[in-house]
């Protein structure tokens, strides 16, 4: 029996209320529509972005609560919010006009605040032009919905270029290039952005690369989480209590598939984004202030106080474990490779390559994630010996926040060589 058919055969009462059963999720819906787009600001009615707390006027809306938040909106000069069909981008820039620029890409969970100090060190003793900036759903920068734009090389490198073209001052030119440094997961972004764009990219320092990390470190766990195997409502609910600290969720207190060395869960970087391995959650002893007159900002705080801030933040977190570049790149790292050897064989210093005319990839001695040995001789490997500089320095995972100055000696040091 057709559904007509049922209608007919039952009494007014039922088939009033069965009308509004059929009509109610409709009209919920369009209702709901209405509403946003009368009430919401046009960012948070916009269609598939969700967004940043710069829109939440419920933490912004007064003056002397900005300073009590674990990354005001002024933690860094130079602020500037650019508008863009994926969302709004929070960006920084500051230092000499003329100084040498330097692009900087932030990891998979602190936003652009856990390199402050490397930036503020360029600028003031090297005399650079610094550009930092908020990956999509961290920070302030809005969160297109991974489910419409997953968080992969080619979501980051159209916001590297949006970033770019926002300047009012000239970044890439006819004898213009910038250097870009990339730290974890920005590492393994700026590599791919350089095997892409070879005519913008002048120099090319990695922090502690994503990119080449070995795929026996996956663990089961992490496979199953990040394999579009389990409900997203779960893998985000086992996410969300891994970054605020709690226990893992019983199902993912598994084995490491026979695998001895599978020790890396991406949802544990997190620990070692922050000093001293501190969690997010239990931030009391990893509290490292970024700048002398506001002792209040630190990595830590910032990932807590995103999960509650940030509603892009955990899906852009999962996004990216799931297709950002982290393993899997040594294509893209052997043309940069390639570049090199073709400009060095050919003399001429105006075809594609680095002005270095080798990649400078700074390690962390302790590195529990990003191995340095490991590193070294994947990136010989596919770079070649002759167009990789590494360098190991004290520290792990963390090293440009706990060896803010070390990382920049080496940076200052590499980049003389040009």
């Amino acid at each position: 029996m057709d559904l007509a058919a049922l209608v007919h055969r039952i009494d007014f009462r039922d088939r009033r209320n069965l009308y509004i059963a059929l009509t109610a999720p409709a009209v919920l819906y369009y209702t709901s529509r209405v509403l946003a787009t009368v009430f919401l600001p046009r960012s948070l009615a916009a269609p598939g972005i969700l967004a940043s707390p710069r829109q939440a006027l419920q933490l912004l809306d007064k003056a002397q609560d900005l300073d009590t938040l674990p990354y005001p909106p002024d933690a860094l000069p130079g602020a500037r919010d650019v508008d863009t069909p994926y969302g709004n981008i929070r960006v920084y820039e500051w230092g000499p006009e003329d100084g040498r620029k330097v692009l900087f890409v932030h990891g998979i969970s602190t936003p652009c605040i856990a390199l402050a100090t490397m930036a503020k060190l360029l600028v003031e003793k090297e005399g650079c032009r610094v550009m930092l900036f908020d990956l999509f759903g961290r920070g302030y920068s809005d969160a297109p919905d991974p489910e419409q734009y997953p968080q992969d090389e080619r979501l980051f490198t159209s916001q590297i270029l949006l970033l770019l073209a926002s300047s009012n001052l000239i970044w890439v030119g006819a004898s213009e290039r910038f250097a870009l440094v990339g730290y974890s997961l920005g590492g393994g972004i700026g590599a791919a952005f350089t095997s892409y764009f070879p005519d913008l990219v002048g120099s090319l320092i990695l922090i502690a690369p994503s990119g080449l990390v070995r795929p026996k470190h996956i663990s089961f766990t992490s496979k199953l989480l990040y394999g579009n195997l389990l409900p997203q409502w779960l893998v985000k609910y086992y996410v969300a209590n891994r970054l605020r600290g709690q226990p893992p969720v019983p199902f993912a207190q598994s084995h490491k598939g026979g695998n001895p060395e599978a020790t890396v869960d991406p949802a544990t970087v997190v620990d070692s984004e922050v000093p001293d391995n501190g969690h997010p959650a239990l931030a009391a002893n990893s509290e490292a202030a970024l700048f002398a007159d506001k002792p209040g900002i630190s990595p830590a705080n910032t990932v807590a106080w995103q999960l509650d801030a940030h509603p892009g933040f955990v899906a852009s977190f999962v996004s990216s474990i799931r297709h950002a570049p982290i393993t899997n790149q040594h294509a893209r790292w052997r043309l940069i490779g390639a570049r090199q050897t073709a400009r060095r064989w050919s003399g001429a210093s105006n075809t594609q390559g680095l002005k270095e005319e080798r990649v400078l990839i700074l390690l962390g001695e302790q590195d529990g994630i990003i191995v340095a040995e490991e590193v070294e001789e994947d990136a010989t490997e596919v770079l070649g010996a002759e167009n990789v500089k590494c360098v190991r320095l004290e520290g792990g995972h963390d090293v440009p926040i706990v060896n803010a100055k070390g990382c920049v000696d080496a940076m200052a040091a590499f980049l003389g060589e040009s």
